[in-house]
């Protein structure tokens, strides 16, 4: 295995279009106006509503919490293809998983 190398070829014209993606970026999130923001009531439960949300309960609770349910479904997908990722990424040719000790040079 051979070292990584710097790179030397490098091209003015993409280090411009970063920072001027950066420039468009920063003026964006600096000149955005946002709402107030609005709470919740201090004796419902966030984590409540949810779980009514998820078992299709949702009339039992005082609370909406379907914008929550999407984003709480959402994060659930990703972190299953992640964690399918990471899995298929650990396995060996020969399909077995890699374990600690891979019997390598140290």
């Amino acid at each position: 295995m051979s070292r990584p190398r710097l790179a030397t070829d490098l091209r003015a014209s993409h280090g411009v279009a970063a920072i001027a993606l950066f420039a468009v970026l920063a003026a964006v999130f600096v000149t955005a106006n946002f709402p107030e923001a609005a709470g919740f009531e201090a004796d419902l439960s966030i984590t409540e509503g949810i779980g009514y949300a998820l078992f299709d309960m949702a009339g039992q609770s005082a609370l909406v919490t379907e914008g929550f349910l999407v984003s709480f479904v959402l994060i659930a997908v990703v972190l299953d293809a992640a964690l399918d990722g990471a899995i298929l990424l650990a396995r060996d040719e020969d399909g077995s998983v890699l374990s600690g000790n891979d019997g390598g040079d140290q």
